[in-house]
């Protein structure tokens, strides 16, 4: 059993390493999926300071400081300072941030709905039991 599941692991990032060079490549901007996830989580929970946004995502303080510099330059993302203490340094999506993020969840979804088009209804709702009954394990751990 142990060999199996190693298998499915090994095809589980095969898949999502595919995923990730296809919607790259099909994106046609000069930003990588770390950036969106960036645009991504700073959309769904407002202003936050890089430390915090590195925490979130699992990157490295130097990660993100590299990621906001270029979403900043791009002007994606905009630094907020607080004038009493002008260490205290928030980013912010703009606008543009916005327009940028919903163009890659459309390019997600359609690559998406590509890849899962091979599965059956069936086969679809059996992936859906078996992904939700391995993350409910996970929750489960955690308690």
């Amino acid at each position: 059993m142990e060999q199996d599941i190693f298998k499915v692991i090994r095809k589980f990032e095969t898949l999502s390493n595919e995923t990730i060079v296809r919607f790259t490549k099909s994106f046609n901007k000069s930003i990588g999926l770390s950036p969106i996830l960036v645009l991504s989580e700073l959309n769904k929970n407002g202003l936050q300071k890089s430390t915090v946004l590195a925490s979130n995502l699992g990157y490295t303080p130097g990660a993100i400081t590299n990621i906001s510099t270029k979403l900043v330059k791009e002007k994606y993302v905009e630094r907020i300072y607080n004038e009493e203490d002008r260490r205290n340094v928030l980013l912010k999506i703009t606008p543009k941030g916005k327009e940028l993020l919903q163009e890659a969840i459309v390019k997600g979804e359609k690559l998406h709905i590509e890849l899962f088009s091979a599965l059956s209804e069936e086969e679809l709702q059996q992936l859906l039991t078996l992904y939700e009954k391995i993350l409910q394990n996970l929750s489960d751990k955690e308690k």
